[in-house]
């Protein structure tokens, strides 16, 4: 897959299938608009584009809004659109500006003259240009004129789209990753870089690798312990992680720290990947610390059931 962040430096496409929007966390809705756009670029001989934002254009247009929390950063979006065959995937740079372009500039100085569309596959409710003034009608009004085809996910296949998006943000909130890796069609993971913490689970006897995210925005499920994959250095291992501001010790900042089964390297500043598999049990204050590390030692063995089957 050839990605794309300069509108100036694009090839010339040939028969580009086109389809338009964030595709945060490329779930299962999103899998399904992947397959109608690659079933219409076969029957075109054409080529699959995929046309996203960056920045989020809810942080453009509502910056006092602190809520975006996404499901999968740029850069992961782009690992996982990669694995389905994608050709080109366009970021292209969200700004007040290009927010406030009519709706028949987007069209026909955006959308028409910078990708020469073969096919616009989009949703039933899509709404662009300044205020949001143009959708379907003008495209089907335009598509004569411009000789583009033009495909529409259906109203349920949308309303499922964000139903999912919802659910998926919701359970993770809620840590039902289950359910949330149902949605997904994959375990959801963070990904980050190995920092310095206080030695506390050294000191409990289960030294962790704490984890500092690579963006702020990304979603961190509910606190608690939950059974994990790790990928560090080029190799996967299992382990139990948590998400909490460590009661028992009073503490008030949020931590992510995993302890890595079987594990005993040094990895400060080493990438991590996690994938969350199941949750173990929600975070606690513990009146005493042995009572915590009794805790910790049932936690690390339903870990290692969990991940075993």
């Amino acid at each position: 897959m050839q990605v794309h962040r300069d509108l100036q430096q694009l090839p010339d496409f040939r028969n580009a299938v086109i389809t338009i929007g964030t595709f945060d966390g490329v779930h299962t809705g999103h899998q399904y608009i992947l397959q109608q756009l690659q079933e219409a670029a076969e029957a075109c001989h054409g080529e699959t584009v995929i046309i996203t934002f960056d920045p989020h254009p809810r942080e453009v247009l509502a910056p006092q809004n602190k809520t975006v929390h996404l499901l999968t950063t740029l850069d992961e979006k782009i690992q996982l659109l990669e694995k389905w065959g994608i050709h080109h995937l366009v970021v292209v740079p969200f700004t007040k500006a290009f927010s406030e372009l009519s709706a028949t500039a987007y069209l026909e100085d955006f959308l028409i003259s910078t990708f020469r569309p073969h096919t616009i596959i989009i949703g039933y409710d899509h709404r662009f240009g300044h205020n949001r003034e143009g959708g379907l009608e003008l495209l089907e009004a335009e598509q004569q004129k411009f000789g583009f085809q033009l495909l529409e996910i259906p109203q349920q296949v949308v309303h499922d789209l964000t139903v999912s998006s919802t659910k998926i943000r919701n359970s993770l909130q809620e840590g039902a990753i289950l359910l949330a890796n149902e949605l997904l069609g994959y375990p959801y993971f963070i990904n980050g870089k190995v920092v310095h913490g206080d030695k506390m689970g050294r000191q409990l006897g289960f030294p962790t690798a704490n984890i500092a995210l690579h963006d702020s925005r990304k979603l961190i499920p509910a606190q608690g312990v939950y059974a994990v994959n790790v990928t560090v250095a080029g190799k996967e291992w299992k382990g139990a992680l948590n998400i909490g501001t460590r009661p028992t010790f009073n503490g008030t900042e949020l931590r992510i720290e995993v302890y890595i089964l079987d594990f005993n390297e040094d990895i400060y500043g080493a990438e991590i990947h996690v994938s969350f598999i199941e949750f173990i049990r929600a975070d606690k204050k513990f009146d005493a610390v042995d009572a915590l590390v009794v805790q910790i030692t049932d936690d690390v063995a339903k870990a290692r059931l969990i991940l075993r089957s």
